[in-house]
């Protein structure tokens, strides 16, 4: 037999062993292992066959090589018709699964930042010797306002501020009325720390929403002075953020006197101003202050006797302040893409 008709068996036979494999093809893996098997760049057969065709005769080598683009077309031919077949049978039965593809990475989930800040601030103060006490989101206007010492015509106490539910009760506006509910139960010395939800009318925007999260702290027992609430919130923030500066500003409150607010050095500049502090350097994160004695009296506990200071902060403007979120909408999106960033 001449050297042609070996070469022609082999291409015939390279035809022949082709149709059943590709047509065996299910799923796009299989069919991918035809093509490289039969018409592959590097290692198929019909490249095999190539130097074969170089070292025939010059006279055979037209015939031959008209041999061999027809076979290689048909082999092609084929993979295109058996690829367009799965393709359409995947798309008509949804049944029809790959099992060789790739698994898809499936998120476990993970703690929400505003719920890892809650966390962590609990643990702080733990060390501290403070409990959780926690209170009702539905409060009556006496708990909210008047236990409080909010005077009848504070502002907060208007529908524009507050979600009325009828009857003198409302949706908290803060965690604060659980201070009284917690010197009624238990008296004092208390110190307890307070997470919760609370209320209010406020636009959903950057920096604001309708319903958000709140951690309230209280102290009270003999002796207890301003230079205790700083120290332990200077304690607090160093812990917190690392080694900061913070500084306490005058503010006023009705629960408490004297009040002040706590910033810490701004974080996204180092306190040099930037958009973010609206370049002062400095960033709110509490505000804070000695309680008043109107309200250690609506809980029952003598005023002449306990001394106590309070705070409360918002871990959500908290969370955005540590981790450079320009947007508190984010936080309620429930976008995986966001939240798995800070997943631990």
């Amino acid at each position: 037999m001449s050297a042609l008709s070996d070469f022609l068996a082999e291409l015939d036979g390279l035809l022949a062993d082709a149709g059943p494999v590709i047509s065996a093809a299910s799923f796009p893996a299989d069919l991918e292992a035809a093509r490289v098997q039969f018409v592959g760049r590097k290692a198929g057969r019909i490249v095999a066959l190539t130097s074969a065709l170089g070292a025939l005769p010059v006279g055979d080598r037209p015939a031959a090589g008209a041999r061999f683009n027809e076979v290689r077309t048909a082999v092609e031919r084929q993979l295109a018709e058996r690829q367009e077949a799965i393709a359409t049978t995947a798309s008509s039965d949804s049944s029809v699964i790959d099992y060789t593809m790739p698994a898809r990475h499936t998120w476990q989930g993970g703690i929400h930042p505003v719920t890892q800040v809650i966390d962590e601030v609990r643990a702080i103060f733990a060390e501290l010797g403070f409990t959780v006490a926690l209170g009702p989101e539905a409060e009556t206007e006496w708990y909210n306002f008047g236990s409080l010492n909010f005077p009848a015509d504070h502002p907060a106490m208007d529908l524009h501020d507050t979600l009325y539910l009828g009857d003198g009760t409302l949706l908290r506006t803060h965690t604060s009325p659980v201070q009284v509910r917690t010197l009624q139960q238990y008296g004092a010395p208390a110190r307890v720390l307070v997470p919760g939800n609370v209320y209010r009318r406020d636009p959903f925007d950057a920096s604001h929403a309708p319903m958000f999260a709140q951690i309230e702290g209280l102290a009270v027992d003999e002796g207890v002075s301003f230079v205790d609430l700083k120290a332990t919130l200077t304690h607090f923030a160093r812990r917190f953020f690392g080694a900061t500066r913070t500084r306490f500003r005058p503010s006023y409150f009705p629960f408490t006197e004297p009040s002040a607010e706590m910033d810490v050095q701004c974080m996204l500049c180092g306190g040099s101003g930037c958009s973010g502090c609206k370049g002062s350097g400095w960033m709110e994160i509490l505000g804070a202050g000695m309680v008043h004695p109107r309200v250690l009296e609506a809980a029952g506990v003598d005023s002449e006797r306990y001394t106590g200071w309070a705070f409360g902060m918002g871990p959500a403007r908290v969370a955005m302040l540590r981790y450079g979120i320009p947007d508190i909408r984010h936080l309620y999106d429930s976008d995986v893409r966001f939240l798995e960033q800070f997943a631990r």
